[in-house]
């Protein structure tokens, strides 16, 4: 009898990405984050499409502090048109790859407490992996229980 096999991260992830540039400028990432209710992109590099950083909602809304200031929302567009991506994401992310293991994929995201890995085969975007993913795999369980 074959022995299964333990679920990698290909059997999870999402394969259709939407990622940035590092120099898309900080309006375009708010408007597909709020728009797609996206919460984690992925950044590549323009010339080679070659994964350099994530951006995430925390790092956005951290970064455009003047909301806070009492501009309000046509301030805070202002301020987010003035910025690039680069100036914000987080710049050499944890990876795992399609084969990594699904439970050392978990792994690596709660001991780092991360909300998203990339996905790469070599230094290409291949997918991304989210905390979303997991608990919708989790009801799914529960539902075959």
């Amino acid at each position: 009898m074959d022995k299964p096999t333990a679920p990698k991260v290909s059997d999870l992830m999402t394969s259709e990405v939407t990622s940035l540039y590092r120099n898309d400028e900080l309006t375009l990432a708010d408007d597909i984050m709020r728009l797609g209710r996206i919460r984690h992109l992925p950044v590549l590099d323009e010339q080679t499409d070659e994964l350099v950083g994530v951006l995430s909602g925390r790092d956005l809304y951290q970064s455009a502090l003047v909301k806070a200031l009492g501009y309000g929302a046509a301030g805070h567009r202002k301020v987010l048109k003035t910025l690039r991506v680069k100036e914000i994401m987080t710049n050499d992310p944890a990876t795992v790859t399609p084969d990594t293991p699904l439970a050392d994929a978990a792994q690596l995201m709660l001991e780092k407490k991360l909300g998203c890995l990339p996905v790469v085969s070599g230094s290409k975007l291949v997918g991304i992996l989210t905390e979303a993913d997991f608990v919708a795999l989790a009801i799914e369980d529960v539902g075959d229980a």
